[in-house]
C-alpha cells in the first residue's frame, strides 16, 4: 500500500480479530474503508457486525491486530467519531429531556461541564429542525416513539461533527416517513465528505443507498461494490458460515501463536 493510499484511508484494518473472553467474533479482517466512503456492513445475526462497530469506536479492544484511524490528519491528530449504538442498548427510562439529550453532542466540544452559548443554542434548534423535531424540546424522551427517539439520536450526531459516523442498524422498527427523513441525513453527510458505516439488515435498503458494502459472516465473506457483494453465491456462503461457526473457539492458532 502506499503512502497516498494510506493517507487516504478513513479507517484501516490489518489483521483484525475482536472478540469476547477470547473467543473471536470477528477475525483476520483486512482492509480499509475511504475517507468519505458510504458502507454498508451486512451479514447473517452473529456475524460481527455490531463487534466491528465496537472494535472501531474503541469499546471493545482487538484480540490481535490493528484498527488505524487517518483521514489524512497531522501525525497525532484524531479523527472525530459519533456512534449510534442499537436502540436496545439506549435507556429511555432516564429522565432526560430532548434538548439534553440532543445537548449531548456538542460535549466533544464544550467538555462535561462546559456552558451552553447562543451559537450553541442556535445550533440545536438547527439540528432539532433538521430531524423534524421542532416543539419536542421540553418532552422526556420516554415519552418519545421509535422514531421520534432516532429523530432526537440523529439530531444530537449532527451537533457532534464527526469526520467518521458510525450506525448500528439505525432503521431497525422505525416507520416508513423517518427512515427516508433520517437516510437524507445519512446521504447529506456522505455529500459532505464525511465516512459513514451503517449495519443494515435491508438488503434492498443496501443496493439502492450503500454503494459499498461488506458482506461478514465473522470473517469477511466479500468486500467492494455492493452489487458484487450482495449476490446470492455470496449471501449463502456468510450464511453458511455463520452457522457452521464454533461460539466456543478459541483465539486462531495464527493468533496465539
Amino acid at each position: 500500500m502506499t503512502d497516498a493510499t494510506r493517507a487516504s484511508d478513513a479507517i484501516r484494518f490489518e489483521n483484525l480479530t475482536l472478540g469476547y473472553d477470547r473467543h473471536p467474533a470477528v477475525h483476520h479482517l483486512d482492509g480499509a474503508l475511504a475517507s468519505g466512503s458510504l458502507t454498508a456492513v451486512v451479514g447473517p445475526n452473529g456475524a460481527g457486525k455490531s463487534t466491528l462497530l465496537k472494535g472501531i469506536v474503541g469499546a471493545l479492544p482487538p484480540l490481535s491486530g490493528h484498527i488505524r484511524l487517518s483521514l489524512g490528519r497531522p501525525r497525532g491528530a484524531k479523527a472525530r467519531i459519533a456512534y449510534l449504538p442499537q436502540a436496545a442498548d439506549i435507556d429511555r427510562s432516564f429522565p432526560i429531556t430532548v434538548y439534553d439529550l440532543v445537548c449531548v453532542g456538542l460535549w466533544s466540544r464544550a467538555g462535561l461541564f462546559g456552558s451552553i452559548g447562543r451559537k450553541d443554542r442556535v445550533q440545536i434548534e438547527e439540528a432539532l429542525a433538521a430531524v423534524g423535531l421542532t416543539g419536542f424540546e421540553k418532552r422526556t424522551i420516554g415519552t418519545l416513539s421509535g422514531g421520534q427517539m432516532q429523530r432526537a439520536l440523529f439530531a444530537r450526531l449532527l451537533l457532534q461533527d464527526a469526520d467518521i459516523i458510525l450506525l448500528d442498524e439505525p432503521f431497525t422498527a422505525i416507520d416508513a416517513r423517518t427512515t427516508a427523513d433520517l437516510l437524507a441525513l445519512v446521504r447529506r453527510w456522505h455529500d459532505e465528505g464525511r465516512t459513514v458505516v451503517a449495519v443494515l439488515h435491508d438488503m434492498e435498503m443496501v443496493r439502492q443507498a450503500f454503494p459499498r458494502t461488506l458482506l461478514l459472516a465473522r470473517e469477511p465473506v466479500a468486500w467492494g461494490e455492493t452489487d458484487e457483494v450482495l449476490t446470492a453465491e455470496n449471501l449463502l456462503r456468510a450464511r453458511r458460515l455463520v452457522e457452521a461457526f464454533d461460539t466456543h473457539a478459541p483465539v486462531c492458532a495464527r493468533d496465539a501463536a
